[in-house]
């Protein structure tokens, strides 16, 4: 839990990031920004570079299949776009969740260094009771699918993928859908003998054993984010039960009022507009719970989601980092073995110093029977090989994790841009909900206020 005098959002800030001067906005939308020439040449290396804008929206769920075992939801995704990757300003079509599911696995898959944001989760009790096609539930679905999609649009890389450009323009999205799967981009064929050398390597234990200060950094700041939204969620959790709670009491006292109008002829006109007023009341309480704490609470829930996905990719960068290590720890080792074999060959093992270990397993396969000198001059031939492909998998696994720290550095600043949007646009529709909860409130209490002044009291 943290103190009350710590600022649990000291990682945010809401000025413009020195990276960011020189870049013009999108017409509309937050988040939204476009190199220009002059932003370009003064931009950093791990500084991204966006080529345009593209505002998506996800809107009119429609029930389709109805009355039938196979009936689904499918919703109109559409998009503004000056990308030139999409053959249209203005792409539109119909897609179901199950597309936005596939969308989002192989985003993930076909950039496994950016930070692609998550989906709802399709595992509720909506699905058990059947009401998974109530308008409340698929206006909450459309709302979730519609971040979603605005996230990508922000991601300078992913607003670029062809799969995503498919998805708002493919009239034959199943067959885009397969043709994907069969023929997925960037797939190395190489990788092959790392993942089958790593992985037998490799535990959930494992830890980097030279971590890097600037990725070290990054995981701090990424707790102190989420340990902050979690606090935040919990007390806008507690302050929405007790809004609950006054609204019924505000009820319970109209009601009160009202009764006790029906005793007191002589005011039970001012006592009825009294309750009236109590009535009104609760009602903004429900509605500023409904428009604005509750919107809140799902989209403060939907940014810890979306750090976890930015959490992932520094845990994956880490993983190669450990490849590599682990790769290059199995190489001296094999070459180790190949060098005690020579010089045991050679005649030299007396002096090399080799120790208790390497003398023990000469003499087991002395007793074994194996001619000595032609099972390890075999053994060394195989080694050698080992040793060859083993130096072409460490070389390989030390650019990949370099190229890979290199994205990640790069993904963590899109991430910030992408971060300090949402926070300021939810921030300030749950400030918006409350101006005009109180700006309403006060009308509604000013205006009674004369009703009751105009009651007399006998002194």
């Amino acid at each position: 839990m943290l103190g009350d005098d710590e600022d649990v959002f000291d990682s945010v800030t809401w000025e413009t990031p020195q990276v960011a001067q020189g870049y013009s906005a999108a017409p509309s939308g937050p988040g939204f920004i476009q190199s220009t020439a002059d932003s370009e040449d003064r931009a950093g290396p791990h500084d991204p570079k966006w080529e345009g804008y593209l505002i998506t929206s996800v809107k009119d769920p429609v029930k389709e299949l109805a009355e039938t075992k196979d009936a689904y939801v499918s919703y109109l995704v559409s998009a503004k776009t000056n990308l030139s990757i999409f053959s249209t300003p203005n792409p539109s079509s119909r897609r179901r969740f199950q597309d936005f599911v596939f969308l989002r696995d192989n985003l993930t898959r076909d950039f496994p260094a950016c930070v692609v944001p998550p989906l709802p989760d399709k595992h509720r009790l909506e699905y058990v009771t059947g009401d998974r096609f109530s308008p409340e539930f698929m206006e909450r679905r459309r709302l979730e699918l519609h971040r979603f999609l605005e996230r990508l649009g922000r991601h300078p890389t992913l607003q670029r993928s062809t799969l995503l450009r498919a998805f708002f323009e493919s009239t034959e999205w199943h067959v885009t859908m397969h043709q994907h799967t069969a023929h997925p981009p960037n797939q190395d064929q190489n990788s092959g003998i790392i993942d089958n050398i790593s992985d037998t390597l490799l535990n959930a234990f494992s830890k980097v054993r030279k971590p890097d200060d600037r990725f070290l950094s990054m995981r701090e700041n990424v707790d102190k984010f989420e340990e902050g939204l979690l606090l935040s969620e919990r007390l806008w959790n507690r302050v929405r039960s007790r809004t609950n709670d006054l609204t019924g009491d505000y009820h319970d006292l109209a009601v009160a009022v009202q009764g006790l109008g029906f005793l007191e002829s002589g005011i039970t006109d001012p006592l009825n507009h009294f309750s009236n007023t109590l009535l009104e009341f609760s009602a903004l309480l429900r509605h500023m719970t409904q428009t604005g704490t509750d919107p809140f609470l799902v989209h403060l829930h939907s940014l810890l989601h979306y750090s976890h996905a930015n959490r992932a990719v520094l845990k994956l960068r880490d993983q190669k980092q450990m490849d590599f290590e682990e790769l290059s720890d199995y190489l001296s080792n094999v070459t180790a073995e190949r060098d005690r074999l020579s010089a045991v060959i050679s005649g030299h093992a007396g002096s090399t110093g080799l120790g208790l270990g390497a003398y023990l397993r000469d003499r087991v396969d002395a007793l074994r029977g194996a001619d000595d000198d032609r099972s390890r001059v075999e053994k060394m031939r195989k080694l050698d090989v080992k040793i060859k492909e083993l130096q072409d998998a460490v070389t390989t696994a030390h650019e990949t994790s370099d190229a890979f720290s290199e994205e990640t550095l790069r993904e963590q600043t899109v991430f910030q841009y992408a971060k300090e949007a949402e926070m300021k646009e939810m921030l300030g529709s749950l400030a918006d909900s409350q101006i005009e909860f109180y700006k309403s409130a006060m009308e509604e209490w000013d205006q009674i206020i004369p009703v009751i002044s105009r009651i007399k009291v006998d002194v």
